[in-house]
Order: structure tokens, then sequence, then C-alpha cells
């Protein structure tokens, strides 16, 4: 009886010492599984070599927009075809030197050559009608001329006797009546060589009014055969100005129409750049404004020109006069980059510009802290220019902050940099 009471006692004891051992294991796996649970997931590990990082700064910063291009001539030259023709012979091709009487293709239009003809022999016509007719005007106004001097002569003749008789009356050596009859001559002669006189000055007068149909008619077929020989001569294209011939976009054998490009022609040496800049960047640009172009074998300054009114592709067209010398191998068509200085800033926060993050507006950029790690942090840009931005707020002078971009890391706050 002893001995079964102390073998349930032993088994009660160890049921309890189980019980306890069981619950402290179970406490201690409950308070790991919430200290686990509250503990920050571990920081993923970058490559410092493989992020661009960058120190925040305070100073002066130039705003600048960047954007690409070409180089163009300032003077550019297309020659048409003043006539329709077909092309003969092309002398000169593309990168030809050419001065403004050089010819650069011959045309043919046989129909042409008749028609000069045809003009010619109209001109001609013209001209011995006219002739004719102011022949036959001054002929006739010579005749009047000569009448009105036999009246004058006659006039004077006449006047002479009245005197002479007027003097023989007072002496009475002929009778009164004799002098009144001379002195009805003389005023008869009077009024008749006054109407001559008058005719001869209105028949003067008249002699333009009475060629002017015929002169119009020789000045209308001297301009059209002026014109015939005139696109006859143009059947020979010439440059029209010094420069390289860059383009002849037609071919022997070809049929051209009146104002058919035959030719293009540029000066070399009077360049400006037509810049392509992001229709977002252009807002702040304004004519006169400084600009530098990159030729790929040296810099010429220059200066904003004019602004496209409209935007193409998501891009504006800015011209660029060039103020400097051209290096050496800058030619039309030429690839160049363009930086336009908008302005400068004084005393600004600012940094580079991160792979993400237009102007005006707030982006999230991880800055490093002493320990090797960086933390996430929201920032607010400002002014933009092509390398740097402005920071309004979230960095401070010094603050090294990574602009590489770190979209892989988005559901991290925080990287430890190796």
């Amino acid at each position: 009886m002893v001995d079964i009471a102390r073998s349930s006692d032993v088994l009660r004891k160890k049921k309890i010492r189980r019980a306890l051992y069981g619950g402290a294991a179970l406490l201690v796996i409950i308070l790991i599984t919430v200290g686990v649970s509250r503990l920050k997931p571990a920081a993923p590990s970058v490559d410092r070599a493989t992020v661009w990082i960058d120190t925040v700064k305070k100073g002066p910063m130039v705003r600048q927009v960047r954007g690409s291009g070409t180089l163009v001539p300032e003077e550019i030259r297309w020659i048409p075809a003043t006539t329709q023709g077909r092309v003969e012979r092309i002398l000169l091709r593309p990168g030809a030197n050419v001065t403004p009487d050089t010819v650069i293709l011959e045309l043919t239009n046989p129909e042409l050559r008749q028609s000069v003809m045809d003009a010619q022999l109209g001109y001609q016509s013209a001209q011995a009608a006219f002739q004719n007719r102011k022949a036959e005007l001054e002929s006739e106004l010579l005749n009047q001329e000569s009448d009105a001097a036999n009246i004058e002569a006659t006039f004077k003749q006449a006047a002479l006797t009245l005197e002479a008789n007027e003097q023989l009356y007072k002496d009475g050596l002929v009778s009164e009546l004799q002098v009144k009859g001379f002195r009805g001559q003389v005023d008869e002669l009077k009024n008749r060589l006054a109407i001559a006189r008058k005719r001869l000055a209105i028949a003067s007068e008249g002699v333009k009014s009475q060629v002017a149909p015929q002169a119009a008619e020789v000045d209308q077929r001297r301009a059209n055969y002026d014109l015939r020989v005139r696109q006859l001569d143009d059947l020979k294209v010439k440059a029209g100005m010094s420069g390289v011939l860059q383009l002849v976009p037609v071919e022997v054998g070809s049929q051209v129409a009146p104002g058919t490009n035959l030719a293009r022609v540029a000066n070399p040496t009077n360049l400006k750049a037509e810049l392509r800049i992001a229709e977002t960047q252009t807002k702040d640009i304004t004519i006169g404004q400084f600009a530098e172009v990159d030729t790929r074998n040296g810099i010429v300054q220059g200066r904003v020109a004019r602004i496209d009114p409209a935007s193409s592709g998501g891009t504006v067209g800015v011209d660029v006069i060039l103020d400097g010398a051209l290096p050496a191998g800058a030619r039309p068509d030429l690839s160049v980059d363009g930086t336009i200085r908008l302005e400068k800033l004084d005393d600004v926060v600012f940094v580079g510009r991160p792979a993400f993050g237009q102007e005006q507006s707030t982006v999230t950029l991880f800055k490093l802290t002493p320990d090797g790690e960086a933390h996430r942090v929201t920032v607010q840009l400002g002014r933009s220019s092509v390398n740097t931005i402005e920071i309004r707020q979230g960095l401070q002078p010094g603050d090294q902050v990574i602009l590489s971009d770190m979209s892989t890391y988005d559901q991290f706050e925080r990287i430890r940099l190796n």
C-alpha cells in the first residue's frame, strides 16, 4: 500500500515538471517570434562603384539647356527651271565650287528656239512699222512748216509793199483806195500766218500721240523677245551665287517643267546651327541668349536667333547664329550639340541631376549616412540645368546622395554600400 502511494506521487510530479518545461519552451518560442517579427529587414548590399554619388553644394549655378542638331548654311539658293526642257548635260556634281556664272547643267528646248526667232521677227516688224509711221508724220509736219514759211514770207513782202505805198500816199502819188487794198492783203496774210502757226504747233504736239500705239507695240514685241532670249539663255543653268553645289536632283534625259528645282547652291563659309530642344525645356529660351555649339572638333560661340513657333515630335527648333570662327572640318549637315545659357543663379543649393526627377517636382533619393548605409529621403527639386538641379527642401550642403537609377530598391528604405 505504501509503495503504491509513492509511485503515484512521483508520476504526478513528473507530469507537472514536464508541463512547466513545455510552457516555458512555448513562452520562449513566442518571445523569439515576436522579437524577430519586430526586427527591421536586412538592408540589401550595393556595390559603391556601380552607383553615381554626388555631394550637395551651395553657390552659383548656371542654368543651361542642351540639344542636338546640324550645321546649315544661312545662304541657300534653289535654282529653278524657267521654262520646259529636257536635261541634256550635267556639267558639275555636288561638292563642286561655283561662282555666279558657273554653268551647272544644260537643257534643250527646240520649240523655245523657234519662239525666239518668231519673237525677233515680230520685234523687227514692229520697229519697221513704227519708223514708217514716224516718217509719215514728220513728212506731214515738214509740209506744214513749209506752208507756214511761205505764208510768212508773203506776209512780210505784203507789209513792205504796204509801207512803201503809204509813203507814196503821203506824197500824193497813189490813191487812198490803193493803200486800203494793200492793207487788206496784209491783214489777210497776217491771219493766215497765225492759223498756219497754230496748226503747226498742234501737228508738232500730235506726233508723239500718233506714234504712241506703234511705240507701245514695239515695246511689247521687244519685251517678248527679251523674255524668250532670257529663257533660251537660262537653258544653261547657272549657279547665280558663289558657294558649293549641294544638290542636283535631276538626271540626264529628265523632262522638267517651269519651276522645277534643278540645283541647290549654298555658301559654306556662313553656317548656323539648327538645334532641336525638348519642348519641356524651351519655356525660358529667348532671342539673343548666348550658346555654345560643339562641332566635335571645337566649340563655337553663338547666340539664339530664332525659335520655332510650334513643336514637332516633342522638340522645338532653335537657330543659333555662330559668332566665332568655324573649326576645320565644319561643313553643312554636320551633326553638332548645342548648349544654351538661360541664366545664372546666385547662392542656391544644388546637386547633379538624378536619373529620375524633373524640375519643380518631388522625388525620393538615398542619402548616405556615416555608418556606410544610405537612407531614403524626400527631396523637393527646383529649377534645373543640363547637369545640375536646384534643391528646395530635403537636403543640405555637404549631404551625399545617390543619383543613379535605384528603382530596383523601391521596396527598401535603406541600403548598405560596400
